[in-house]
């Protein structure tokens, strides 16, 4: 099954568990990782020559392939493995890549806002953000295809499933209900997923229905 797995979505998972062995005490250790996890902002900003435990601009990508235990890796892997190979075979390599990365990214610069204002000073690691940012493409996509939730096992269309998940984190994120946990970052690699999805099809906020964008580009899933 694994060998059947699309390019990118198998490497995705390559390089996230590879480097949850890393991070184990008796290899590298976690605080070798700690440059790459994400750090919020100082109020004096970021100081580039001072790489340890503040932020840095590649944390916004690095932190995403780094988690803090093997339940934080096996849950988002394995929504990778679900949602991850049916976009990149409906895409190709190259849209599902730069889709996945863009959520991370986005994931991140919402979580700094958020830490800014809300969350405080904890340093942030996991895909997530990537991974919600597929369950949100997952569910415009395949709108009408059946989800199964593990906690409770209840099946449910795809888009009710995001719409679900959406309204939990953001539920939890502005009432704290459940601390350590990058909630704002879900919801970003939802938002900045939401919104490459639609810069592809020309549609609002990026351009007038009908005008601007040629049509074949607005027929992009």
């Amino acid at each position: 099954m694994f060998s059947r797995l699309p390019t990118v979505t198998k490497a995705l998972l390559i390089a996230n568990i590879v480097l949850f062995v890393l991070q184990q005490p008796f290899l590298l250790g976690m605080a070798t990782f700690d440059p790459f996890m994400l750090w919020p902002i100082s109020p004096g900003g970021f100081d580039p020559f001072s790489p340890g435990q503040n932020f840095q601009p590649w944390q916004l990508l690095t932190y995403g392939f780094l988690h803090g235990s093997f339940g934080h890796l096996f849950f988002n892997m394995l929504a990778l493995f679900m949602f991850g190979a049916p976009l990149e075979l409906t895409w190709g390599e190259k849209r599902f890549a730069t889709y996945y990365l863009v959520c991370v990214v986005g994931a991140g610069l919402c979580q700094l806002l958020a830490a800014a204002l809300v969350d405080g000073g904890a340093p942030v690691l996991g895909a997530s953000g990537g991974v919600f940012g597929l369950l949100l493409a997952y569910g415009m996509l395949f709108p009408n295809q059946r989800v199964m939730l593990l906690f409770p096992p209840i099946p449910m269309k795809a888009r009710t499933f995001v719409i679900v998940f959406g309204a939990i984190e953001l539920m939890l994120g502005f009432t704290g209900w459940q601390p350590g946990v990058a909630h704002f970052a879900h919801l970003g690699g939802m938002l900045f997923g939401w919104l490459l999805i639609r810069y592809w099809r020309g549609q609002p906020p990026f351009n007038k229905p009908g005008g601007g964008r040629p049509n074949h580009l607005r027929r992009v899933k």
